[in-house]
């Protein structure tokens, strides 16, 4: 496992070493070195430096050119306007980083050098609820966060923070205390997802009906909320049954998301019920909270309600009852003490973001967060209808997201049906759950988390266009391309000469390593969705003007083969750090 320094960071080293050599007291300056559409890169450090040292940049630019060997890794280098360099790579430095690449199977990917523990919460349904659209994000962009993590280097521990415990399980546990067959099941056969929603929402409508009619019923289903908190045996076994129903249903629609949940992460908010009271006197000793009106609340000065007063952070109700911060400051202390994690990732609704600051401070005046250990919430936006609101179905109600992922599938496989060569209708079918649910995790993904994105599925499973459909494409006809080569095989000849758009392609595919380093430290999984596009594009020109099988010697077929080869297994990599998989054939 071989990690492969890029042409980018290689270009640095050599114009930061001849600026340290024409500038002494510039030494370690960095040359600020990007891409550009004039050269393979331009270096804008030297107007700064010449700035602070009151030299003449121009000037300063030339001395440092006449430095700087070209031959191997620079072709050329020239100063352009008032002092920056514009540099050139050499063909035969692409060729040999990227043979490098090729030989790794990391594609010589370095792992990070500052990596840690990362706790992440991500995808939270609520028990005995069905999941709609809302539950989509983040469950997708937490999914592809603990990919790029781990392929960083990053230990990381996954938690699920489902929505298991408070006052709405009175009424249900007592409605099924009196009504004890209400969850039994048909037949001693698996249990679908759909038949476990619909026992839970047919409970949960007869229940509620109930509670809002009947006032005996009220009151023994509160009764019941109380029997619950203090840990009564019969009580809690009824409750486990919601929570077993309800994971069946969950199980089966993080299937459909081809997503794999792992029951030991599955921790509720009832999983930290035993830390609220010690969690509550830590804070109140220390001073970090104090009791207002018999509530226990911090107070920031910063945050302020409509009406000037401080909005405060309830972390224990007046009537004793804890707050969702009682269970938010529990579960931090857990992270940290238990599963020693060094970053504690949220991956939560915008909405959600004046509760989660409020958290994050109280842990830190509380000493649980500091330096060492730090909280981020990955803030995620709306997913919105084609007409820009909130997405509803036509009847006004939230949309189910096991209906949304049939129809992605449904929509996918026609699409599939279209384009399908020699596919078997079994084929077809698997082909279609790749493409619908890959696009619908894609034009998610696509999207910088924090923005709002709408929702319109005949736009994510077009062909054209930045979806995932035209990243499959891209890699299903390479494949198909690699298997029509015969006795041709994939090798990098380094001695060849490059055309524009092999260029463009070799040197986007040397970023691969610097873009996951950048998409990971932001918690940015739409910046891995760009550049795998700008991927496919650039292979699309690639294709179009250099043909591969037909190239006019044997060793220019060989090595655009081989540019063919690690851009598919870029694409296959990059895609399934996403989630979504890329077939063979399609």
């Amino acid at each position: 496992m071989a990690s492969v320094p890029s042409l980018a960071s290689s270009v640095n080293q050599r114009v930061a070493d001849a600026l340290a050599s024409a500038l002494p007291e510039a030494g370690g300056a960095d040359p600020l070195l990007r891409r550009s559409d004039r050269a393979d890169f331009q270096a804008n450090g030297i107007l700064a430096l010449a700035k602070k040292a009151k030299a003449n940049p121009r000037e300063l630019a030339t001395t440092v050119v006449g430095s700087i060997p070209t031959g191997d890794l620079i072709a050329d280098i020239e100063v352009s306007g008032p002092g920056f360099l514009n540099i050139t790579v050499a063909d035969r430095a692409i060729m040999e980083t990227l043979a490098a690449r090729a030989g790794d199977d990391r594609l010589g990917v370095p792992y990070s050098a500052s990596a840690g523990t990362t706790v992440i919460d991500y995808a939270q349904p609520n028990v005995a609820k069905e999941m709609h659209v809302g539950h989509l994000r983040s469950a997708v962009i937490g999914a592809a966060m603990v990919e790029i993590l781990e392929f960083t280097g990053e230990k990381v521990v996954r938690r699920h923070h489902i929505g298991d415990w408070g006052t709405q399980f009175g009424m249900l546990i007592q409605y099924l205390m009196e009504h004890p067959h209400e969850l039994d099941h048909k037949s001693d056969a698996e249990v679908s997802g759909e038949e476990a929603m619909s026992n839970l929402n047919r409970l949960y409508k007869a229940s509620r009906a109930l509670f809002d009619s009947d006032e005996e019923f009220k009151t023994r289903a509160r009764a019941r909320v109380v029997d619950l908190q203090a840990g009564d045996e019969q009580t809690l076994a009824m409750w486990q049954r919601f929570v077993d129903e309800s994971k069946i249903y969950f199980y089966s629609v993080f299937d459909k998301l081809d997503m794999d949940i792992q029951d030991p992460d599955v921790v509720g908010e009832s999983g930290y019920n035993d830390m609220l009271v010690e969690t509550c006197k830590l804070l109140e000793d220390s001073g970090v909270a104090v009791r207002s009106n018999g509530a226990l609340c911090v107070f920031f000065d910063e945050y302020k309600g409509p009406d000037g007063n401080p909005t405060p952070l309830i972390v224990q109700k007046s009537d004793g009852g804890f707050g969702y911060a009682a269970t938010d400051l529990s579960a931090i202390r857990d992270r940290v003490g238990n599963l020693k994690a060094s970053t504690l990732l949220y991956v939560v609704d915008a909405r959600q973001s004046l509760h989660f600051k409020m958290v994050f401070e109280t842990a830190r005046r509380a000493g649980w967060l500091n330096d060492e250990v730090k909280a981020v919430q990955l803030a995620f936006g709306t997913v919105l209808g084609k007409d820009g609101k909130p997405f509803k179905t036509r009847e006004g109600e939230t949309v189910r997201l096991v209906d949304l992922l049939d129809e992605a599938v449904d929509r996918a496989a026609a699409v599939v049906r279209e384009k399908a060569q020699e596919l078997t209708e079994a084929e077809i079918a698997e082909r279609a759950g790749q493409v619908g649910i890959g696009a619908v995790k894609y034009a998610d993904l696509s999207t910088s988390a924090s923005r709002d994105y709408k929702f319109d599925l005949d736009q994510m499973v077009s062909l054209t266009g930045d979806t995932s459909v035209y990243l499959q494409y891209a890699y299903a006809r390479i494949q198909s391309i690699l298997r029509k080569a015969g006795d041709a095989r994939p090798a990098a000849h380094p001695e060849l000469a490059l055309t524009p758009s092999e260029r463009a392609l070799g040197l986007h595919l040397d970023q691969f390593g610097e873009l996951l380093a950048e998409a990971a430290q932001e918690y940015a999984p739409h910046k891995v969705a760009a550049y795998l596009y700008q991927l496919a594009s650039l292979y699309t020109t690639f294709y179009a003007e250099c043909p591969v099988l037909k190239a006019d010697t044997p060793e220019q077929v060989e090595n655009r083969l081989f540019l063919c080869d690690l851009t598919a297994r870029t694409l296959t990599k990059g895609m399934s750090l996403l989630g979504i998989r890329t077939p063979e054939r399609l």
